[in-house]
């Protein structure tokens, strides 16, 4: 999932004198920061926004906090901001899920049959609660969820405090409960959809 943080740092930190030495990064987490894009805006978009998180990551490297707990919460920060300024997208993307039902991402990784009858089920009614959540409780709700955040992580990734994590999630869920008709075993296979898928 993540790397050692004293790993990260030492890539970064090496990366000022040998810059293909942030490479190392961009091999650890590439491919989780597109996932988690694509999950958001499409996979059309995703390949920019990784592009980009790496690219003012590396532009940035000089000013990265080498006693954080690692990259991860950095780069997933930086992937967060360049996302929202592509909401517009990542609403389109939402809407056109809560219309159709039909989430390519969730399809590609759901391997059995029951399991995607329960997800299309839920699918709907989820991408078009999150399309209404504000840009702040859905970076911090998908990177709990998709990312598998901690709090602590949210916080440092968004540079918010940790109590606005708390608040922001908690807000963020109470408004998915109220969307998905309050039902608790709905809003369990919601949630199982939004991490899993």
């Amino acid at each position: 999932m993540s790397g050692q943080p004293s790993d990260d740092a030492a890539a970064v930190e090496e990366s000022l004198r040998q810059p293909e030495a942030f490479a190392r990064l961009y091999d650890q987490y590439a491919k989780d920061i597109h996932r988690y894009a694509m999950r958001r805006i499409g996979a059309e978009a995703a390949d920019d926004v990784t592009s980009e998180t790496f690219l003012v990551a590396f532009r940035a490297r000089s000013r990265f906090n080498a006693s954080a707990v690692g990259a991860r919460p950095w780069l997933y920060g930086i992937a967060a901001k360049l996302i929202g300024r592509r909401r517009r997208s990542e609403i389109r993307m939402l809407r056109a899920y809560a219309r159709t039902g039909s989430d390519p991402v969730v399809e590609s990784w759901v391997e059995h049959a029951d399991n995607r009858v329960v997800a299309q089920g839920v699918q709907q009614q989820l991408a078009g609660a999150l399309a209404e959540l504000s840009a702040g409780d859905r970076h911090v709700l998908l990177l709990v969820a998709w990312a598998e955040f901690t709090y602590q992580e949210v916080a440092d990734a968004l540079g918010i405090p940790l109590g606005t994590v708390r608040s922001r999630l908690n807000r963020a869920r109470r408004k998915l409960r109220t969307a998905l008709g309050a039902d608790p075993a709905l809003v369990v296979d919601a949630m199982e959809v939004a991490r899993n898928g």
